[in-house]
C-alpha cells in the first residue's frame, strides 16, 4: 500500500521533500492523540485516515486521501494482526486513480486471503524493453486500468500456507504519440491468470515487521493474445536487536517465460520493488533484486531509516550482466502512529543511478 509521490522528473526536488515531510508531521500531530491513549478494551477495527498529495509530470498536481484499517476479530494469541487499505487520488488533469487491498487471517490464522482492486485512468511513461533504454526513448501514453487480483490460502502447519490465485488485468484505451511505429507493443491488452501459491510466513506484524521469515513462491499461468507463464519467488528475513535495531534482507525473482503484454513484465522501481526508480523505468522479462534496509529509532516517536541494494533486469536474448545492474539507496523517516498495532507512518527519499530518484509516503514498510 503506498502513496508514491512519483520519481522527481523535471521537479524543483528538495522543495517538494520538505512539504511533503512537513504534511505527514503535521498531519502525526494531529491522529497522534487518538492513538496516544490507553484502553482497556481492544478495539476490532481502527481506522487511520492520511491525506494523498504529490506531484509528477505524469498527472500534474494530485490530492486526494488514504484509509488504513488494521483489524483484529478474534481475541487469541495466534491470530495475527490483518489490514485493508482504500485509496482515492484525483489530479488537476482530471485523472482518477481508486485502490483497495486487503491482507485478511481468518480465526486462528486457519486461513489467509489477500487481494487487490485497482482502476486508474492517468498518463504514464513508457521507455521500452531492456536494461539499456535510454531517457530520450521515454515516451507518454494513455490508458485506463483494471486490475483484480485475489489468493485464499490454507494454513497446513507452522505458519505454511498454500492454495490458488487469480488475476484479471485489461488495459483499454491505450493511446501513445506514434506507438504504432516506436512501439508496437504499446497498445491495449487484457490477461486473465490463475495460479498455484505457497507462502511461508512468520513475521510478527504485517505492515511493520521486526522479526520473522517470509518466503513467497507463486506460479501462473496466464491467458492473453500470447499465453505465458510467471514465475515469483519473494524471500525476505527480519532479525531485530534489544528491541530496537532492525534489520531487514530481501530477494525476489520475477521470471516471465513467453511474451507478456508490455504492462505484465517484470518492472524495476516503484515504491515495493526497487525505490528511487519510476516503476516500470527498465522492464523484461526477467528481474533479480537484492534489497537491504536498516531501522532504529531517534527520539519521541520517530525513527530513521537507511536503505539500499542492487538490480538486474533482463531476458534470454538480453543476457544477466552485473554491468547491467541498477544500484539504489536512501533514507527515510518513520513516525508511530498506533503504538498498540505498531503503526508506521514512512516517508522515504530514494536515489537510483542515472539521475533516477524518488519520494514515497506510505503506512507500513516497504518490505
Amino acid at each position: 500500500m503506498r502513496i508514491n509521490l512519483a520519481p522527481f522528473l523535471f521537479l524543483p526536488k528538495y522543495r517538494i521533500i520538505i512539504q511533503g515531510c512537513l504534511l505527514a508531521f503535521l498531519f502525526f500531530l494531529n491522529v497522534n492523540p487518538i492513538f496516544g491513549r490507553d484502553s482497556i478494551q481492544v478495539k476490532k477495527i481502527k481506522i487511520l485516515p492520511v491525506p494523498a498529495f504529490g506531484y509528477s509530470p505524469e498527472t500534474k498536481t494530485y490530492l486526494g486521501a488514504v484509509t488504513l484499517f488494521t483489524i483484529n476479530m478474534y481475541r487469541d494469541s495466534i491470530t495475527r494482526t490483518s489490514n485493508a487499505k482504500f485509496e482515492f487520488n484525483y489530479s488537476w488533469n482530471k485523472q482518477i486513480i481508486l485502490e483497495s487491498d486487503w491482507n485478511y487471517f481468518f480465526r486462528q490464522e486457519k486461513w489467509f486471503t489477500k487481494g487487490k482492486i485497482h482502476y486508474s485512468k492517468y498518463p504514464d511513461l513508457y521507455y521500452g524493453i531492456g536494461a539499456n533504454t535510454a531517457e530520450s526513448n521515454k515516451l507518454f501514453f494513455d490508458s485506463r486500468r483494471f486490475v483484480f487480483e485475489a489468493s485464499l490460502l490454507k494454513n497446513v502447519g507452522y505458519k505454511l500456507f498454500t492454495g490458488i490465485n487469480v488475476k484479471y488485468t485489461d488495459y483499454s484505451k491505450v493511446e501513445a504519440e506514434n506507438n504504432s511505429i516506436v512501439y508496437p507493443e504499446l497498445k491495449a491488452a487484457s490477461t486473465f491468470g490463475i495460479g498455484y501459491s505457497l507462502l511461508k510466513d512468520t513475521r510478527n506484524n504485517l505492515l511493520t515487521p521486526t522479526s520473522g521469515f517470509y518466503s513467497y513462491l507463486n506460479s501462473t499461468y496466464h491467458f492473453a493474445e500470447s499465453d505465458y507463464l510467471k514465475f515469483t519467488f519473494d524471500l525476505r528475513y527480519y532479525k531485530t536487536w534489544k528491541d530496537k535495531f532492525t534489520l531487514v534482507n530481501r530477494f525476489i525473482n520475477d521470471i516471465n517465460t513467453g511474451n507478456p503484454p508490455f504492462f505484465d513484465y517484470a518492472l524495476l522501481g516503484g515504491d515495493k520493488f526497487v525505490r528511487g526508480y519510476y516503476l516500470g523505468r527498465y522492464r523484461d522479462n526477467n528481474l533479480s533484486s537484492f534489497q537491504s534496509e536498516f531501522r532504529f529509532p531517534a527520539f519521541w516517536k520517530i525513527y530513521l531509516a537507511t536503505f539500499g541494494g542492487v538490480s538486474n533486469i533482463y531476458s534470454a536474448t538480453n543476457k544477466f550482466s552485473f554491468g547491467k545492474s541498477k544500484a539504489n539507496y536512501g533514507f527515510g523517516l518513520r513516525f508511530l502512529v498506533d503504538k498498540t498495532e505498531n503503526t508506521f507512518l514512512r516517508l522515504d527519499y530514494a536515489i537510483g543511478q542515472d539521475g533516477n530518484d524518488g519520494f514515497y509516503i506510505s503506512f507500513g514498510e516497504s518490505f
